[in-house]
């Protein structure tokens, strides 16, 4: 059960709004997600959970 990634998935970087720390890695569409990508996860650093958004 592979992950299938389609020509429209690229992969895109999350870094920690706090302190800056690019901690994870995710695909998104970029046909139908727009935006950047904001999602609240675990980050190591700040030892709690922080929103993480999309880097260049």
């Amino acid at each position: 059960m592979g992950i299938k990634n389609s020509k429209n998935d690229r992969m895109v970087v999350l870094a920690c709004e706090d302190c800056k720390e690019r901690n994870y890695t995710t695909t998104k569409n970029k046909k139908t997600l727009k935006e950047r990508m904001e999602i609240k996860k675990y980050c190591p650093k700040c030892n709690r959970h922080t929103v993480h958004k999309e880097t260049k």
